[in-house]
């Protein structure tokens, strides 16, 4: 039944009509000048709406669309109404225009609802439940709220005048039993959780995200991320679980943090991971894999992504989420680590020692780790080099006038020897005497025990590395507040920053 370029001027009522399955229901270019009502009609077969025109109220209230149904560069220039809409195919309002409709649903879609370079001039809510949501190059001119269930979001080159809020909806978007039994007729199989899968092109500073899963999600191209607010628990890809080995023979761990999926794509294209084949499922013990892997060429680099941690580390700092914040400032650490182009090679060699020392001051059990270490093994010099045979006794020395008169005497002392076997050097008296030197020398006091030339030295060393290690243990507080830590004042100013956090 096709209503091709009709015009009716009047109002037009198909409340409960049936279009047949085996004819497209056609109103390409059609024009309602005055209310067009479609409130449970069914759709059976393909819809198209393409370049319709309603001057008045457009009313779908609990229709039912069987096959794809087109509203391609519709005009609702009153009010709009999808309340109930049920789409079991794919629903297509690519550049439609709304310019009066307050609520968008809540409606179901078994498939992609595409709302790509749609414009909405006033405050609107939009309630769906779908499998994917297609928000690329739509326009906001004012203030929305995207409540959504099941559905990967994509809004690349979304154009933001005002705040905006995508989160996700914790029960079924149609009221009453009926509502969550079609969500899941028609979403059989979907997961409820809402996935955001780019923001790339998106003024953040009008975005806000709640609840929602970001281990997908592309920030590389945004801007103002830093003004990002992120709400509720939001979820990133953790780094690969499970132990690895290096060559096939040096086992390691990735460090349990919270990542971009930005820094995954990279890792994963550096390690010459190959594509997965479509359909099968990520594999925890492996990075994940990018929309453009392996090309380098459309892959972000290091120091591209180092700039995404920095700027969402201070979005965390702001929304008070310092374990956020320090795991973002450890990623952001690692790609400045890795980059070869921004980062001199004298500052990669201070960075990695930082890394390798205690994490970037983030992991407390490394630095103590290594503190433990450097007083084991000052303990066993001091035992073996360090300590004499025995403390030596002042000597006086002097003589005496043969006619009398004044006496001078020179107070010395002998230096300190060890000359006893190897045996007897390792004692528990020679190992209390040790551990209490080293434990002096960690918090910068002089023991007062004598000691050889190779004693004196290898205090002096443990007094200025231990204390150091020391220093590189803080408490996650004191860890997340240090963020600053060797941020570059070239590429963006901040105020000076101590080369190792305060314990």
């Amino acid at each position: 039944m096709s209503f091709d370029k009709t015009q009716f001027s009047s109002h037009a009522r198909f409340d409960g009509a049936q279009f047949s399955a085996t004819a497209t229901a056609g109103f390409t270019q059609t024009r309602f000048s005055a209310t067009a009502r479609f409130d449970l009609a069914q759709f059976r077969g393909f819809t198209d709406f393409t370049r319709a025109q309603f001057s008045g109220e457009a009313q779908f209230d609990d229709a039912q669309f069987f096959g794809e149904a087109r509203f391609k560069g519709a005009q609702f220039s009153a009010l709009a109404s999808f309340n109930g809409g049920k789409f079991s195919d794919h629903a297509t309002f690519n550049g439609a225009r709304f310019a009066a409709m307050a609520r968008f649903g809540p409606l179901v879609c078994a498939w992609t609802m595409d709302l790509s370079n749609a414009v909405f001039e006033v405050p609107v809510t939009l309630e769906i439940a779908a499998r994917k949501v297609l928000c690329e190059g739509t326009r906001w001119e004012s203030t929305a709220t995207l409540r959504l269930r099941y559905a990967t979001v994509d809004l690349s080159h979304a154009v933001l005048s005002f705040p905006m809020a995508v989160t996700a909806h914790p029960i079924a978007i149609i009221d009453g039993p009926s509502g969550d039994a079609e969500e899941r007729l028609l979403l059989a199989g979907a997961d409820s959780a809402v996935r955001v899968a780019s923001v790339q092109g998106v003024d953040a500073a009008h975005l806000v995200l709640t609840d929602t899963d970001l281990r997908d999600c592309l920030f590389f191209g945004a801007f103002h991320l830093d003004q990002l607010r992120l709400e509720g628990r939001c979820i990133f890809p953790p780094a690969p679980k499970g132990l690895h080995r290096r060559h096939f023979i040096w086992p390691y761990r990735w460090t349990r943090r919270r990542a971009l999926a930005e820094e995954h794509h990279w890792r994963a294209q550096s390690a010459g991971q190959p594509t997965l084949p479509a359909g099968q499922a990520l594999d925890p013990r492996e990075w994940r894999t990018g929309p453009h892997h392996p090309d380098p060429k459309r892959t972000p680099k290091p120091e591209d992504v180092a700039a995404l941690y920095r700027q969402l580390r201070k979005a965390f700092e702001d929304g008070k989420n310092e374990p956020g914040a320090a795991d973002f400032y450890y990623g952001e650490m690692e790609m400045r680590r890795k980059d070869r182009t921004d980062t001199p090679p004298s500052e990669r060699v201070l960075l990695w020692g930082y890394w390798l020392l205690s994490g970037y001051g983030l992991r407390a059990s490394r630095a103590l780790g290594w503190l433990i270490a450097a007083m084991a093994v000052t303990v066993a010099l001091m035992m073996s080099l360090g300590l004499p045979n025995s403390t030596p006794k002042q000597e006086a020395t002097g003589k005496v006038p043969a006619g009398g008169g004044k006496v001078t005497l020179v107070v010395d002392k002998k230096d300190p020897k060890l000359t006893l076997s190897v045996a007897d050097r390792f004692s528990c008296d020679r190992f209390d005497k040790s551990v209490q030197v080293v434990l002096n020398s960690v918090v910068f006091r002089s023991s007062g025990q004598d000691l050889t030339t190779w004693g004196t030295y290898t205090e002096m060393v443990s007094r200025f590395t231990e204390p150091v290690l020391l220093a590189l243990a803080p408490s996650p507080c004191a860890a997340a507040s240090s963020a600053d830590t060797f941020r570059s004042t070239r590429a963006v100013p901040a105020r000076p920053a101590p080369l190792f956090p305060r314990p």
